[in-house]
């Protein structure tokens, strides 16, 4: 667990074309400066079960509230984090996403 960040393996193994999913709870709000977007390969995508989540796209700033899902190349520097308290998510990651987002 990430300091911030609770998550739930959904899937016990990699599904078609190695996709993880997860349930996250974000608790703090996604990092700020250059240094703090990440980029790999692949796509993501969330949708938000509760909350609103910040989702920091290159010098983007996009809020995804609950019932809204968001998805985007990952070649694009990105972070995303609680805004204004937690929320939680649903996603779907490829194995890139996967060792970049649910590595500690």
């Amino acid at each position: 667990m990430a300091r911030g960040r609770t998550t739930w393996l959904l899937s016990r193994e990699a599904g078609p074309h190695g996709v993880t999913v997860a349930r996250i709870r974000l608790a703090k709000p996604a990092p700020r400066g250059t240094d703090a977007l990440g980029v790999h390969p692949g796509r993501d995508w969330f949708t938000v079960l509760s909350g609103t989540v910040e989702l920091l796209l290159g010098e983007r700033t996009v809020l995804v509230e609950a019932g809204e899902a968001a998805e985007f190349s990952t070649m694009i520097p990105h972070a995303f984090g609680a805004h204004d308290g937690p929320a939680e998510i649903i996603c779907i990651l490829d194995q890139e996403g996967q060792r970049t987002h649910l590595q500690p």
